[in-house]
């Protein structure tokens, strides 16, 4: 588990993951020209009842699954 410190709507917040999935979060907000605090943030925005961690692991995760045709998109 790796924790870093994002600014999310002007308010700190600290986040652990695993290293696999900031690595797909830098690739993913590199893509969309965005920093990953401003991509956590869109996620933050539409994440609902579930934790920032559980939300962007689902993100990371739906958005592979888009990109390969899982079976779960």
């Amino acid at each position: 588990m790796q924790k870093h410190s994002l600014v999310i709507a002007g308010h700190r917040t600290s986040v652990s993951l695993e290293a696999i999935f900031w690595a797909a979060l830098r690739d993913l907000a590199s893509e969309k020209g965005v920093s990953i605090a401003a991509l956590a943030a869109e996620i933050d925005s539409a994440r609902g009842e579930a934790n920032l961690s559980s939300a962007l692991r689902v993100y990371v995760l739906r958005v592979l699954l888009d990109r390969t045709g899982g079976a779960f998109s």
